[in-house]
């Protein structure tokens, strides 16, 4: 099945590492700008005052439940569907993608229903008051319509880059994501639809999208194709995909939590412009963060195969190069945020009240950007070996029993400064653990000759 190009056992580690990476980066950021381009225009909506990006802020943590389940099925199933690869074992590969399709469509059906019946409640829960209210409802009645496209298109999309064609997954992204770019001024300027306009666009780009990835998986391009009869409910792989992608998506959905947490704080102890701001500051978080996602992302199933197929000299050179990458990068961008923090909330707004309050609250928020890498390289690690129970470990001790807390309790003290002081304390405790404990426990642990079997 494989080839000298997909099997990751052969050539450069670093090139195939990039290989995965560079794409993959590209379509993240393509993905990303569904929802950035979004928030762009409508900061910039005339009239709104700020109240239409602070609406969709309060969404945000909906939305980042939906892309929570889209990566326990979807990224969880990989390093299983790498390893099986690797091991030659194609009918269980075959298996494994089957079942992260059946997981994605049922559970985004399940969102779907659950959101629209209890969207009011939820909405208020999350931070919305009646000034805002009206804009998240707009937006996200059409958006949430969206979900079994996105979650189907996304998850699958990952296995399109794990059996060795990381430009058709960027291809895919790209696709939709243009699509969104061109329709939003469309539907939000010229047709006057605002808010609704911009859900609109987005759903329809994530259709396309969606359309494309079973397209590809479906055809004989694919090295595993997607069979739809196969894609039913087997227990064991689901209870094997669920156990090791569930710490992709706790640390996702702990986001949810500690988003709202945040969205209800800044309300009690800022106002609406302050959740606005969070909405800006998170944009720019999820930008920045994606090149150090996409290196240590990318090396999964590099490593997951290298592991699989005993090459452990080559697996020591992945982790040794997706952590000095990752690094690397986070201490650059971290470096141009902290000089240059203006320039970037200019890009989602013209309010100058924003402006100034959002620079200093953004230069506070990512003070320690930088050792939110080793939580990225650790986690990775452990996920691409299987090692879930760690990888859930550090997602549960940096998003629960450090930031969460903090999040709730320095607001008593800072005021509104205690809810972006939380993330740069959450890095530093967490960032160091999580690379740390890899370092020990898996990577000097690593037997020293290719072939034997390894004991972690």
């Amino acid at each position: 099945m494989a080839s000298t190009a997909t099997d990751f056992s052969k050539g450069s580690v670093i090139k195939a590492i990039m290989a995965q990476s560079i794409p993959l980066l590209v379509a993240q950021i393509i993905q990303l700008l569904y929802n950035i381009v979004d928030r762009i225009y409508i900061g910039h909506l005339p009239g709104s005052n700020g109240l239409a990006l602070t609406g969709v802020g309060v969404c945000f943590p909906i939305i980042t439940l939906i892309t929570a389940f889209t990566d326990w099925f979807g990224i969880g199933g990989t390093p299983l569907f790498s390893i099986a690869r690797g091991k030659g074992n194609g009918n269980r590969a075959h298996s494994i993608m089957s079942e992260s399709a059946f997981l994605l469509i049922v559970t985004s059906v399940v969102m779907t229903v659950l959101t629209l019946i209890f969207m009011r409640p939820m909405l208020y829960a999350l931070g919305a008051s009646d000034a805002t209210y009206t804009y998240a409802k707009s937006y996200f009645t059409i958006y949430i319509l969206g979900t079994v496209f996105f979650m189907t298109g996304s998850g699958l999309n990952y296995y399109i880059s794990a059996q060795g064609f990381p430009r058709i997954g960027m291809i895919t992204t790209a696709i939709g994501a243009i699509l969104n770019i061109i329709l939003d001024p469309i539907l939000m300027f010229v047709l006057n639809w605002g808010v609704v306009g911009a859900a609109i666009a987005t759903v329809i780009s994530q259709i396309v999208s969606a359309v494309w990835v079973v397209r590809f998986l479906l055809s004989e391009k694919a090295l595993y194709r997607l069979k739809l009869s196969e894609i039913r409910f087997n227990s064991g792989i689901a209870r094997e995909i669920a156990t090791l992608g569930f710490a992709n998506f706790l640390m996702k959905s702990t986001n949810t939590v500690t988003q709202a947490a945040c969205n209800i704080m800044l309300r009690d102890y800022g106002g609406d412009l302050y959740i606005g701001i969070f909405a800006i500051i998170n944009s720019i978080r999820d930008f920045i963060s994606l090149p150090g996602t996409a290196i240590t992302h990318a090396s999964q199933p590099v490593l997951g195969f290298n592991y699989g197929a005993r090459k452990y000299k080559r697996l020591k050179q992945g982790i040794v190069f997706a952590s000095a990458a990752a690094s690397s990068y986070g201490g650059l961008v971290w470096i141009l945020i902290l000089i240059f923090p203006t320039f970037f909330i200019r890009i989602f707004t013209p309010d100058m009240e924003t402006i100034t309050v959002g620079t200093h609250c953004l230069r506070l928020y990512l003070l320690a950007f930088i050792f939110q890498m080793g939580q990225f390289c650790g986690q990775s690690v452990f996920s691409a070996l299987g090692q879930s129970k760690k990888a859930i470990f550090f997602s549960t001790l940096r998003k629960i029993i450090i930031i969460l807390p903090l999040t709730l309790i320095l607001p008593l003290y800072m005021g509104v400064d205690g809810v972006f002081a939380a993330e740069p304390i959450s890095n530093i405790i967490g960032g160091t653990a999580a690379f740390s404990t890899m370092l020990v426990t898996v990577y000097f642990r690593l037997p020293k000759q290719d072939g034997e079997e390894a004991r972690l």
